[in-house]
């Protein structure tokens, strides 16, 4: 072994900038190596609060601090943006590529973060008509299909035409879909009101759906029943055991016990399941570890894969013991996963041998959930509160976890205003973000398509 490689630091490579990726980073900021970041996008988001962007009350930047500002002070920190094509534990590389240029990155220990993705359950088509809300292009493109939703019926002369882009569906009766539904509520009921002379925003129709007995599953039965009749005070109508068929730009196929049904709406917001990065199962093929069937990835008790102790998988990618996919399983996977490459790192460097793992143990710090305006549950230990008091906790516990002190402030302002007065700071929308994302999708399928005959031709060549 030569000189340089004896000299060289310990050089760890994270995948993904959300709370597990970031998290880890900035645990090893006291350590002896070098930290390559890679992301496909520029920021670290805050995705919990991705439904206050899609509503208006946030801005984007508000939750998604650019990940070099937060990095700067880090000496041993570099950002790489590109998307992760493939990784290769063997030769211990990731690869990487941003417009066109490919970028292979070698690594010591490796901590994949890469997350989730919107679920459809096979019906991948759906997401055309119903966008999801797992990115900031997501959040504005449902803005805009929101706030459109107001203005096309503004300018309708037609009662049924009105009454369905007056109808809103949110499939998915999880805490993201329960927020979601209550803040379009909110948005409609307060903030519009009386900002239109044809049509009263009041009359929108907004409708939770899912094909689960319940909402919030994962909450106890008096908070469940607390958050509905929330959502009922505030005109939500909850559906029940009804699963969607099929979804168009007109509305959506629903079934239930009765049969199946049509309901006319403009506007579908889809937050009803979530399936991990492909990167699983890429890592699941390569060192025999098991999937689950959202594609997340069985790791060892230690949060790594089965013969490959320095790859650790954290946050939405992973399954162990069931945990939830939350940003605090998240936060304190990555945080183990740098004590663990931190205390091995000084150990090496020592001359000692490695020290034993501990295993992953996740402290759960609670369960909560906002409905409206002074109105969250929230389940903390054994206590459960509702009301007032929960949505206070809400609040302070969300706040804490926003990276960056400005970002904090900005958001703690705009909170006073959209929750203490009707007005919400952050209502522009554009054409260009409902369009966007389809247009970009055909354009990648015609290129795609173009693609295949020039390589067939090349080949007969």
């Amino acid at each position: 072994m030569s000189d340089t490689a004896l000299a060289r630091r310990h050089r760890v490579v994270v995948i993904g900038s959300g709370f597990g990726g970031l998290f880890a980073t900035k645990a090893l900021k006291r350590t002896d190596v070098d930290v390559t970041l890679i992301d496909r996008t520029t920021h670290h988001l805050f995705q919990p609060l991705l439904y206050q962007v899609a509503t208006g009350i946030l801005s984007e930047g508000e939750i998604a601090p650019a990940t070099r500002l937060v990095l700067e002070d880090q000496q041993n920190a570099s950002v790489l943006i590109g998307g992760v094509e493939t990784i290769d534990v063997a030769d211990r590389t990731v690869t990487s590529t941003h417009r066109g240029r490919t970028t292979v990155t070698e690594y010591d220990s490796l901590v994949v973060s890469a997350g989730a993705r919107q679920s459809y359950f096979g019906n991948d088509h759906f997401a055309e008509h119903a966008p999801g809300m797992k990115t900031i292009d997501d959040a504005l493109e449902l803005r805009g299909r929101i706030l459109g939703a107001f203005e096309s019926a503004e300018v309708s002369t037609d009662p049924a035409e009105r009454a369905r882009l007056l109808t809103f569906v949110v499939v998915g009766a999880g805490p993201t879909g329960v927020e979601m539904a209550g803040e379009i509520a909110q948005l409609a009921h307060r903030t519009l009101a009386g900002a239109y002379r044809t049509i009263d925003p009041r009359d929108a129709r907004i409708i939770l759906l899912d094909a689960a007995p319940t909402v919030l599953p994962p909450f106890d039965e008096k908070l469940r029943r607390a958050a509905a009749g929330t959502l009922e005070d505030l005109g939500v109508e909850i559906q029940l055991g009804a699963m969607v068929t099929d979804v168009d730009d007109d509305g959506l196929t629903v079934r239930d016990q009765d049969g199946e049904r049509r309901i006319e709406a403009a506007c579908k917001i889809w937050s009803a399941g979530v399936a991990a990065s492909p990167l699983g199962r890429q890592l699941a093929d390569q060192t025999g570890a098991a999937t689950d069937r959202a594609g997340r990835v069985l790791v060892e008790p230690d949060l790594t894969l089965p013969g490959h102790s320095n790859v650790f998988v954290v946050g939405d990618m992973m399954n162990r013991d069931g945990l939830p996919g939350v940003a605090q399983v998240a936060i304190q996977g990555g945080r183990y996963a740098a004590k663990l490459i931190a205390a091995e790192v000084r150990a090496h460097g020592k001359g000692r041998e490695k020290p034993e793992r501990a295993p992953f143990r996740y402290t759960d710090k609670g369960s909560m959930a906002m409905i409206s305006r002074f109105h969250a549950v929230a389940k903390v230990g054994r206590l459960q509160l509702t009301g007032l008091l929960a949505w206070l906790l809400w609040l302070l516990i969300h706040l804490v976890y926003i990276v960056g002190f400005k970002s904090r402030l900005a958001t703690a302002m705009s909170w006073t205003w959209s929750f203490l007065g009707r007005t919400r700071g952050h209502l522009a929308v554009t054409e260009q973000q409902v369009v966007a994302r389809t247009a970009i999708n055909r354009l990648d399928a015609w290129e795609d398509s173009r693609a295949v005959p020039e390589a067939a031709t090349a080949s007969a060549r």
